[in-house]
């Protein structure tokens, strides 16, 4: 089970992020997450080995899935983990011991846990040598049309209602802290458009994705119409408007003697300055 007791350093409440993802439980909305999996599929297909003991860090109800492989899945929220088979715990405060697996994926949860080094550390502890871990998650520049609306419709007293996030670069960063090698991340770019603010906000309750930060007081209606009303202005010619979502990919190998090393420092058996004598 999960444990209860929030910090004063914790973002999000882990209370609130469980019912979220309950409450979405009975009305899952999984595009964006499909659109991660087949992100983690396609990069998988380019590696060589096979993997026999996953783990699913993060799993909503399933969906990925991996032939041959014995798969542990867990989810922080009760019906999600129940639906899966799986376990319910946090990502960040999971109890797999050391060199558990030999691929661990996470796809559409790193933005929402509290300890996103910690949650890495323990994937990179949960692996085997040269184990992989593959994560997708929602990145910084996601929901810019959604958190602009309501940026104006607060006026000069706006209240943090979106979740801190995450950029490319820092992601990358933050593989490295964990200890993992050959770190690489980048980024994805899914367009939806939307009929209206209302429709946007439906499907952003069916993925978990609303707001998880605690003690934040509800839009007032004013607001809130104002918000909808300046989401419809930026409105296409046929009534759209477009949302954007930015997925961070990440791979990273648990680290191991076979890999590729860096050249050590002063190594190299020519000299830049002499190569570049003669030239220009």
């Amino acid at each position: 089970m999960p444990q209860n007791g929030p910090s004063d350093s914790e973002i999000f409440s882990r209370t609130l992020r469980r019912k979220r993802r309950d409450r979405a439980a009975r009305r899952y909305e999984g595009f964006v997450r499909e659109h991660m999996l087949e992100g983690i599929h396609d990069r998988l297909v380019g590696v060589t080995r096979s993997f026999h003991d996953v783990l699913d860090l993060g799993s909503f109800a399933g969906g990925f899935d991996l032939p041959g492989a014995a798969i542990t899945r867990i989810d922080a929220g009760g019906a999600f983990a129940e639906a899966a088979g799986g376990i319910h715990a946090d990502e960040d405060r999971h109890p797999f011991p050391e060199a558990s697996f030999d691929l661990v994926v996470s796809v559409g949860v790193l933005d929402q846990i509290n300890d996103v080094p910690g949650a890495l550390a323990l994937a990179r502890r949960a692996l085997r040598p040269d184990g992989l871990f593959l994560g997708a998650f929602l990145g910084a520049g996601t929901l810019a049309t959604l958190r602009s609306v309501f940026l104006a419709a607060e006026g000069d007293r706006p209240v943090a209602r979106f979740h801190p996030q995450i950029d490319v670069r820092a992601a990358g960063d933050l593989l490295s802290r964990a200890g993992f090698a050959l770190p690489v991340a980048d980024v994805d770019t899914l367009t939806v458009r939307y009929s209206s603010m209302f429709a946007l906000l439906q499907d952003l309750r069916g993925m978990a994705a609303t707001n998880l930060l605690p003690g934040t007081p509800p839009l007032t209606r004013g607001a809130l119409a104002r918000a909808a009303q300046a989401f419809a202005e930026r409105a296409a010619p046929d009534g759209k408007t477009a949302e954007r979502f930015e997925i961070v990919y990440l791979t990273g190998w648990a680290p191991d003697a076979s890999q590729p090393q860096p050249a050590k420092r002063g190594s190299a058996v020519a000299s830049l300055a002499e190569a570049l004598k003669g030239k220009g």
